[in-house]
C-alpha cells in the first residue's frame, strides 16, 4: 500500500483539527511518503518563516531513522556527537516530538508526518490524533 493524496489530507485536516480544538500555536503539517517525497503540507495562517523546514526535517528523520522524532531525541541526548554528525550530513533531523511515522494495518511503513509550530509534544499529539482519523497507525510497529 502506498499514501494516497486522500490520507494525506485526511491527515492534515484531522491534525489541524485537533490543534485547533487544544489552542495550539499555529502549525505547519507535511506528509512524506515512505520514499520521504512530500504528499501533501499545509501552514497555518500565522505559522512562523521555518515552520514548513522543522517538519519536514522532522518527518524525514523520522523515515531515515526509522524511528518517530521523541526516541530520536532521547537516543540524541545519550549520544550528541553521532546524532549531531547525521544532523550535519543530511540536513533532515530535528530532534523534537512530531515526527510520527505512519504505518498501514499490515504494519507496512507507508510515510511519516512531522508537525511544528507548538511544543513538541502537542505536535506529536497533533500528529498522532491526524494518522488515527486517516485509519492509520503511527509509530514503530516491528
Amino acid at each position: 500500500m502506498t499514501l494516497s493524496l486522500a490520507q494525506a489530507r485526511a491527515i492534515i485536516d484531522a491534525a489541524l483539527a485537533k490543534a485547533r480544538a487544544d489552542g495550539a500555536q499555529p502549525l505547519a503539517v507535511v506528509v512524506l511518503d515512505a520514499g520521504a517525497h512530500p504528499v501533501a503540507f499545509a501552514r497555518e495562517d500565522g505559522a512562523s518563516l521555518f515552520r514548513f523546514d522543522i517538519a519536514k526535517a522532522k518527518a524525514s528523520g523520522a523515515l531515515g531513522m526509522g524511528a518517530d522524532t521523541r526516541v530520536l531525541a532521547a537516543r540524541a541526548a545519550s549520544n550528541p556527537v553521532f546524532f549531531q554528525s547525521i544532523a550535519a550530513a543530511t540536513g533532515q533531523m530535528a530532534f523534537s516530538p512530531g515526527g510520527v511515522l505512519i504505518h498501514d494495518a499490515a504494519g507496512m511503513l507507508i510515510g511519516a508526518v512531522g508537525i511544528s509550530g507548538d511544543t513538541g509534544e502537542c505536535d506529536e499529539a497533533c500528529a498522532i490524533a491526524g494518522i488515527a482519523a486517516a485509519g492509520l497507525f503511527h509509530g514503530d510497529r516491528k
